[in-house]
């Protein structure tokens, strides 16, 4: 499912920034493919989240989301002057198509879902990873002669 969504995401957005570059879209158009877009994103992103939550044991799911959450608060922080560097000054839709480009990237994501990601589809979550509460088995007593 994650590697599914990120890369039907960025395959849409790269086709949005080929459309909008060559104004087939209009503000309709566009919002339709973006609401596609994020529709697709967001369950890759909720698939993801569950993922890590699940199959990372005890404090490792917490730590790895706070990181994610502490890169996305600063790629938010700097998305307003990104943004508008890419805007300029409106005379050309390139720097927005350059943008659209760049967030197609999560295909990179994707892929390497597809190569490295945990094979999970149909077993049970006992089956994917080790019970955090699991105990391991005591190693067998060696008797110990003089």
């Amino acid at each position: 499912m994650i590697a599914g969504t990120y890369i039907v995401s960025a395959v849409l957005l790269a086709l949005s920034a080929i459309f909008f570059d060559a104004d087939v879209l209009n503000a309709t158009t566009q919002t339709i493919m973006w609401v596609v877009i994020f529709f697709f994103a967001s369950a890759g992103a909720s698939a993801a989240y569950l993922t890590v939550s699940e199959t990372w044991p005890d404090r490792d799911p917490a730590e790895a989301i706070a990181v994610f959450f502490a890169i996305g608060a600063v790629a938010g922080a700097l998305g307003p002057a990104f943004y508008g560097a890419l805007i300029g000054n409106g005379s050309s839709r390139t720097g927005l198509f350059v943008g659209y480009l760049i967030g197609a990237g999560m295909l990179i994501g994707g892929l390497v879902e597809v190569f490295l990601g945990v094979r999970a589809a149909g077993k049970s979550l006992e089956q994917v990873t080790k019970p955090v509460a699991s105990v391991a088995e005591p190693a067998p007593a060696v008797a110990v002669t003089p």
